[in-house]
């Protein structure tokens, strides 16, 4: 079975906008900034035989506040710069109760089923509880970039790291136990 890198996407891969302490993704391209080591750290993940597939809510489309055409815009720039075999987009609230929806697990259930995957030998990277706890329900490993938002944070990841690059190391030294 294949094995897969799930990765949020704002503050992951490209910088989160925080505001009052609490991340946003980019309004537009001007925006949009791929963080320092992410090519490097796919390039490293596809050798080793990773899918990587980004899986992000985005909400603000429903809100009003952002349009499907420019998160798809942001996307396609990503996917110009970045080795990624697939992206996932949520556009729902809370309020829809939406499987797909971090903290739900269904879009990475939805990829395991595409792609072929064994869950347990997949990570899921990401910034915030709710991809902790996503990655969590499915059954995979977990990876916790820590910016100190103010947030809660109430879901336990297998490990912490300060970025990208971090992760990516712990993922293929293999120090794992779970």
């Amino acid at each position: 079975m294949k094995r897969a890198v799930f990765l949020d996407r704002d503050g992951v891969l490209i910088r989160a906008i925080v505001r009052d302490g609490k991340p946003y993704p980019p309004r537009d391209l001007e925006e949009l900034e791929i963080l320092s080591g992410v090519a490097e750290s796919l390039d490293r993940l596809h050798r080793s035989g990773f899918l990587v597939i980004v899986v992000t809510n985005q909400p603000d489309v429903v809100r009003g506040i952002q349009t499907r055409e420019m998160v798809e815009k942001i996307n396609a720039a990503i996917d110009t710069k970045l080795l990624i075999d697939e992206f996932v987009v949520c556009y729902h609230d809370s309020a829809d109760h939406c499987f797909c929806r971090k903290p739900n697990p269904g879009s990475l259930l939805r990829s395991a089923e595409k792609f072929g995957l064994n869950l347990n030998d997949c990570f899921m990277v990401g910034d915030r509880d709710s991809d902790i706890k996503a990655g969590i329900s499915a059954g995979c490993k977990t990876i916790l970039i820590d910016y100190h938002y103010l947030e809660t944070k109430n879901a336990k990841p297998d490990y912490c790291a300060s970025g990208l690059i971090e992760a990516v190391d712990w993922i293929l030294e293999g120090k794992r136990t779970k």
